[in-house]
């Protein structure tokens, strides 16, 4: 029987992804673990390896191909002793589904996004989804187990199916997509017209949608105002494809509420020179270096930490059925790379020295910018930190990325005037602005953590002992 290839998920938040390269062609022979395929997600490049083994029947997706959809087939594999011509006329949803033959990410590569195929799992359901590995089982109306493919289940939400009433004609009675469609030809296993409606208000794939038609015409609208030729199309990439959808959703969900301190930094501008100058060198192959250089923006994610710890009850995420209180301090920091920005997260920081929390901030940046990060690194984490202060923003409001429900606007220290002792002095001053989901952090809990960061950020030898 064809083994289908799919689309894997190799990201919880992953929909579509580039195919961007083949490292097989059709006739060649592959055994589970060889890497057969390259693929661009949102945040990485990444490869996938193969988990059967068989012979290279079909390739349905040319490599350079962008937007190829989570679980949509892009080649075909011959099982042993399949003739490489069956497989290919025969491969599709009435074969083997994906996932017994799906595509694993590669584990050993710098760039794999998943450790491997249970880890593969494990976040697609933590995305709300089954793997393209598993079969999903139903109740059937006498409580009998159903197990049908997730796009079998799809299909059959939209189009009113009750997979109950179907004879799967996959694997161990597995209903596919071919079982749907029949069943929609023919009328088999339609659930009541009232039912059906029902499916249809739930599932918005489910009925017709303006959006798209709304979205070109407000495209078209934009582009009468000004002449042909006066600009440059650039389409959109996966990444900010991602950006501006997590954005939107951001706004239009958390209320976001906004505190402002400023913080004299001269005592820990001090404290960083001091700990810089006693860094010891290391010898590597360009000659002797120090072993770390901390930055101002390092010793800002132990202090956010260790105010996170200070104030448990900020260090949470919204739910609707309950909060979740964290027991960790982990901290993602916005690192901009081409085409956008991504947020990787060092995990534990209040319990990481100064000179542990630079040198992984280092590596992760870099890999951040060469687009090699594992999801593991950059997703979750209970706050973030975005720092301008490199380009001379003074301040700014940074949009909350859920689930995390604060993150820190860290502006640049300049020399201001100040009162001291009701005597005009001049001192180094960074503003920081806190931004809050008020569902959970509400004003005065989010005055306590700032106002613990404050103490921290002014005091630093307290984040030493």
């Amino acid at each position: 029987m064809p083994i289908n290839v799919t689309m894997p998920a190799l990201s919880p938040t992953m929909e579509e992804g580039n195919l961007s390269k083949w490292h097989v062609k059709e006739g060649d022979s592959v055994s589970p673990g060889d890497v057969i395929a390259e693929i661009e997600t949102d945040k990485a490049s990444m490869e996938v390896e193969a988990v059967d083994e068989g012979t290279v029947a079909k390739i349905v997706v040319p490599e350079g191909t962008e937007g190829v959809k989570v679980n949509a087939l892009i080649a075909i594999l011959a099982a042993e002793g399949e003739s490489v011509e069956d497989a290919a006329s025969g491969g599709g949803a009435s074969s083997q589904p994906s996932g017994e033959g799906a595509v694993a990410p590669n584990p050993a590569a710098d760039n794999a996004s998943v450790g491997s195929t249970e880890d593969a799992k494990d976040a697609s359901k933590r995305a709300g989804e089954r793997a393209p590995e598993a079969s999903t089982p139903a109740k059937g109306a006498e409580g009998e187990r159903v197990f049908a493919s997730p796009l079998a289940r799809r299909l059959a939400k939209e189009q009113g199916v009750d997979l109950s009433a179907l004879k799967g004609s996959g694997p161990r009675g597995r209903v596919v997509k071919a079982d749907i469609e029949e069943a929609a030809k023919t009328g088999a296993g339609k659930k009541p017209a009232a039912a059906a409606g029902d499916q249809a208000k739930a599932s918005p794939s489910a009925a017709p949608s303006a959006a798209p038609m709304a979205k070109a015409s407000s495209d078209e609208s934009i582009l009468k105002l000004f002449p042909e030729g006066s600009y440059e199309k650039i389409p959109h990439d996966g990444m900010r494809k991602t950006i501006a959808r997590r954005l939107v959703e951001s706004k239009q969900t958390v209320p976001h509420f906004y505190l402002t301190l400023d913080c004299e930094i001269d005592a820990l501008l001090a404290l960083r020179k001091q700990l810089n100058d006693a860094s010891p060198k290391v010898k590597n192959e360009h000659g002797e270096k120090p072993a770390y250089k901390i930055s101002v923006n390092d010793m800002v994610i132990k202090a956010m930490a260790m105010a996170l710890k200070a104030v448990p009850n900020a260090n949470v995420s919204w739910t609707d059925a309950a909060m979740l209180k964290h027991k960790n301090a982990d901290v993602g920091v916005a690192v901009s790379i081409e085409g956008g920005l991504i947020t990787p997260v060092i995990r534990k920081a209040d319990e990481k020295s100064l000179s542990a929390i630079s040198n992984e901030m280092k590596d992760l940046a870099a890999r951040a910018r060469a687009r090699k990060l594992k999801p593991e690194e950059y997703q979750g984490g209970t706050t973030a930190v975005s720092n301008l202060g490199m380009f001379g923003i003074k301040d700014f409001s940074a949009v909350i990325n859920p689930p995390h429900a604060t993150i820190l606007a860290v502006g640049a220290g300049e020399q201001r005037a100040v009162v001291k002792s009701g005597a005009l002095a001049i001192a180094t001053v960074m503003s920081a602005t806190l931004s809050t989901d008020h569902r959970a952090v509400d004003g005065a809990l989010g005055a306590e953590l700032l106002s613990a960061f404050k103490q921290y950020i002014e005091n630093p030898m307290s984040m030493l002992v």
